[in-house]
């Protein structure tokens, strides 16, 4: 017998992209040859037909996909999946490829794949190898297809996963938007297209994220291909997509007023072979942006900053000097310095955890896209955190300190002054004009008459002007600048007198109080005035803030020697509405010592502890007999009833899942439910419990069965 031939393979890019949130490409739609478009985290199916009848018995096939020009298992470019034919569903492990046979008749067989949820973004090929059991001669195949895997927003295991379905509608399938231009206090929308699901489109990311050399083993990452992308938009260092030019003469391209979509831009792109389209402006390039990154999966926003400050050497100022006799000096005593301010700027603002970070700083991140300095020897920008540049921890990857400076930069003027050990003095300081709104649009608004839909996202990226909270991230942020203490006559250590001491908070059980408390021990012989917030917020898993909770602020005196306590009391109320995903809180400190310029800042991340379901079992488990568990567990509030219940009960194997209602729970009452199910399979399985209500969701618990 000789080994299978391939015949055909069919990878149904219609019925998969419904699994996979992509039927909206128009490369999926095109009715003579629809091309398979899957996302990360999803299952699909494909079919393979054979020269003769599969015989499990004899013949051996494995099914390989590779992601690069040279694929390497070693390097997770490369994956061989054997067909195994006991394996009757896919793995478990829902972060390693899978696969399994749904059905074989005669000649084909229909197959299920797993794509792993941290799989390279791109393009992926498929080979299918065949021989017979314990011979040497083995047939290798090529599919024709060209595979594109995709992030994906809707899978909670991947990094761009997004948890609102509206925003996701808005930031990943919204093809029409506007970009932000005019003056801080007249802003006014530009109509764009996007234009993420045209036929050329996809392929032309695709062509980008090539000409940006990131390696193909980097390209699960979304903080990576981010960064990639903010780079290859510009054509400074890589032949990247648009050319920018500033000086008004665009008779050689278009000019960057004229485009009112990126389609066009992305045609050009690939009919011309990748040569650089012209001319881009800020807000071209963040619209390009967005383009790429929603066409990949990226939840991506165009944001615009008005009154933007160019710092050109990390100093968080914008500086303007002057000689002896009040004449500016142009770029600076060393010709160095060419900061700036723009009236407005547009970047982009991309959606993902960051592993790569501390806990609390995933969430929105920016990249730049507009070639203003170079990061790490290119023409790139970000992705930066928007929660560490609104706190001012600029010692964060990447360019944060750049971004802060963007919108909190004060502006310095300075002085020639023979006394003055560097050869200058500081004459004054505006602290209030830099970043005087940022805004973006509105999710799932559309004002074709005005600008209704513009959305304020100003207090997300910084405190308020003038505010103790904004004045305290400034200083933050200068203890991390070197370069930039000077201008603010930042303490020395020795200086720090004042010791400060965040009390960590393990967990608090749901619906109890807490306190969050500052210890403050004055090392000194004089008094310190110090100015101090406090916060408690709730956070996303990925660290994300959703809401703030409470919040204390005020300047107090302690004296030398002396010891103080700050403590703000959170109740079961001031958090109750406010909880998302897994109920978790984190609390936050920064402090100012007046007469030292002294700085500290703290945080801490907690879980409100929700009580477990218990699943007990009232009888033995056998296949095809109806047997019973009972779930339980104490409603934790003492004055609340608990409405709008639900609970579900699943086991692979064993029940599928099921909505059911449950009446309203008084306070400290015990809720009792049964599932009552025939298991298909013997073997141990997994009964999973689960139960939401308006006030307290998520709750779970599980038991491990032993069915004969």
């Amino acid at each position: 017998m000789d080994p299978l031939e391939v015949q055909l393979t069919e990878f149904y890019p219609k019925d998969n992209a419904k699994a996979c949130n992509t039927e909206e490409y128009d490369l999926v739609q095109n009715p003579d040859m629809p091309t398979p478009i899957f996302r990360r985290g999803c299952n699909i199916y494909f079919a393979v037909r054979f020269n003769r009848e599969f015989n499990p018995e004899e013949d051996i096939v494995r099914i390989g996909f590779g992601f690069g020009a040279k694929p390497h298992v070693l390097k997770g470019t490369r994956v061989i999946l054997p067909l195994l034919i006991d394996q009757k569903h896919l793995p478990r492990n829902p972060t390693k490829w899978g696969l399994c046979m749904t059905s074989h008749e005669g000649d084909t067989i229909t197959l299920q794949v797993h794509i792993p949820p941290n799989a390279q973004v791109g393009i992926w090929s498929c080979t299918i190898q065949t021989n017979i059991r314990g011979q040497q001669p083995r047939n290798d195949y090529k599919v024709e297809d060209d595979i594109y895997v995709l992030f994906n927003p809707w899978c909670p295991q991947d990094g761009v996963y997004m948890e609102n379905e509206e925003e996701r509608k808005e930031y990943i399938l919204n093809e029409n938007g506007k970009i932000w231009c005019g003056t801080f206090k007249k802003p006014s929308g530009k109509r764009w297209i996007f234009g993420q699901f045209d036929d050329v489109t996809l392929p032309a990311a695709c062509l980008l994220l090539e000409r940006s050399g990131l390696a193909p083993a980097d390209r699960g990452s979304p903080v990576l291909i981010a960064r990639a992308i903010s780079a290859v938009i510009n054509s400074v260092d890589d032949n990247g997509l648009l050319e920018g030019r500033w000086d008004g003469e665009y008779s050689d391209g278009t000019s960057p007023h004229a485009w009112t979509g990126s389609v066009s831009i992305m045609d050009q792109y690939l009919r011309t072979g990748g040569q650089p389209v012209k001319y881009g402006q800020c807000w071209v390039f963040s619209a390009a942006v967005v383009t790429v990154c929603r066409t990949l999966g990226i939840p991506c926003r165009s944001t615009t900053n008005y009154v933007s400050a160019h710092d050109t050497n990390c100093s968080l100022t914008v500086d303007k000097y002057y000689d002896l006799f009040g004449n500016k000096i142009e770029n600076g005593p060393d010709g160095d310095c060419n900061d700036s301010c723009w009236n407005f700027h547009v970047w982009n603002d991309v959606w993902m955890t960051r592993p790569d970070l501390p806990v609390g700083y995933g969430g929105w991140q920016v990249i730049d896209s507009t070639p203003q300095e170079q990061s790490d020897g290119m023409f790139r920008c970000g992705p930066a955190s928007v929660e560490a540049v609104r706190r001012g921890e600029v010692g964060y990857l990447y360019d944060t300190p750049f971004v802060f400076s963007e919108v909190n930069a004060d502006i310095c003027n300075f002085q020639e002054d023979e006394t003055s050990d560097w050869g200058f003095s500081r004459m004054s300081i505006n602290q209030y004009h830099v970043g005087r709104k940022i805004v973006t649009k509105t999710p799932n608004e559309d004002d074709d008459e005005g600008d209704s839909d513009l959305m304020d996202l100003t207090r997300t990226f910084k405190n308020a002007e003038g505010t103790e909270a904004e004045r305290l991230a400034v200083y933050n942020a200068v203890k991390g600048v070197p370069k930039a203490q000077q201008f603010y006559e930042i303490p020395t250590p020795e200086q720090e007198d004042v010791f400060f001491d965040l009390v960590d908070i393990d967990a608090i059980p749901f619906g109890d109080s807490f306190d969050v408390v500052v210890n403050i021990q004055n090392n000194s012989n004089h008094i310190r005035n110090i100015s101090a917030v406090l916060s408690a917020s709730s956070v996303f898993y990925n660290g994300a803030t959703a809401k703030p909770i409470k919040r204390a602020q005020g300047v107090f005196a302690v004296k030398g020697g002396e010891t103080e306590v700050l403590r703000i009391h959170v109740t079961k109320d001031d958090y109750m509405d406010k909880l998302v995903d897994h109920n978790l809180i984190k609390i936050y400190s920064i402090a100012n010592v007046k007469e030292t310029r002294q700085t500290w800042s703290e945080e801490d991340d907690f879980t409100m502890t929700k009580p477990t379901i218990a699943v007990e079992p009232q009888n033995d488990f056998h296949v095809g007999e109806e047997n019973v568990v009972t779930c339980s567990f104490v409603n934790p509030l003492a004055d609340d009833s608990l409405v709008e219940c639900t609970y579900s009960i699943e086991g692979p194997g064993v029940t599928k899942p099921e909505v059911t209602a449950y009446p309203d729970v008084g306070p400290g009452e015990t809720v009792t439910f049964e599932g009552v199910f025939t298991p298909r399979r013997q073997g141990q399985r997994k009964v999973v419990a689960t139960f939401t209500s308006k006030q307290l969701h998520g709750i779970c618990g599980s038991k491990t069965i032993q069915i004969t």
